[in-house]
């Protein structure tokens, strides 16, 4: 399963509202940001993205990379629905079931490669376990979209 990289798109908030923090004194090499601040928008926050398929069977047990590619397919279909992108997304959490760094580097590969260029502020962990069957793979994502048309106090635009 291919994932699709970050895109734009109409309505997506500007660069001006997004910006990606990298402090001077802090390691510069690291493949993200460390910190994202905002300004005004809608703001979508996803829950766990699982590596479930359309009829919520978990899909390649014991495959760290395929989940991450089902995970990361899920989470764009997720926020498309809320109408945003990986691209409007400030802050992601990719949980993975294991405490060997080759299986966290992995899972991280494939979320990096769908994020493409959009290096947000992210957190990687090992945990003991997640909550379906067989499963290895979790992100869940916080976005910021540019208000629409029909928002407004407590609009719900395209919900």
């Amino acid at each position: 399963m291919t994932v699709p990289a970050a895109s734009t798109r109409m309505g997506r908030v500007s660069d001006d509202a997004i910006s990606l923090v990298r402090p001077a004194g802090l390691d510069g090499q690291v493949p993200y940001a460390y910190a994202a601040v905002t300004g005004p928008g809608r703001t979508v926050w996803t829950a766990g993205a699982c590596p479930l398929d359309a009829e919520g069977r978990t899909v390649a047990a014991g495959d760290f990379v395929a989940q991450a590619e089902q995970v990361m397919a899920n989470l764009v279909a997720t926020l498309r629905a809320a109408g945003a992108e990986l691209s409007d997304v400030v802050k992601s959490t990719v949980f993975v079931v294991s405490a060997r760094r080759d299986d966290l580097g992995a899972v991280w590969d494939v979320v990096r490669a769908a994020f493409g260029e959009h290096d947000a502020p992210s957190t990687l962990l090992g945990v003991s376990a997640l909550g379906w069957p067989d499963q290895l793979v979790e992100v869940e994502a916080i976005a910021v979209t540019a208000a629409g048309p029909a928002d407004g106090e407590g609009g719900r635009a395209g919900l």
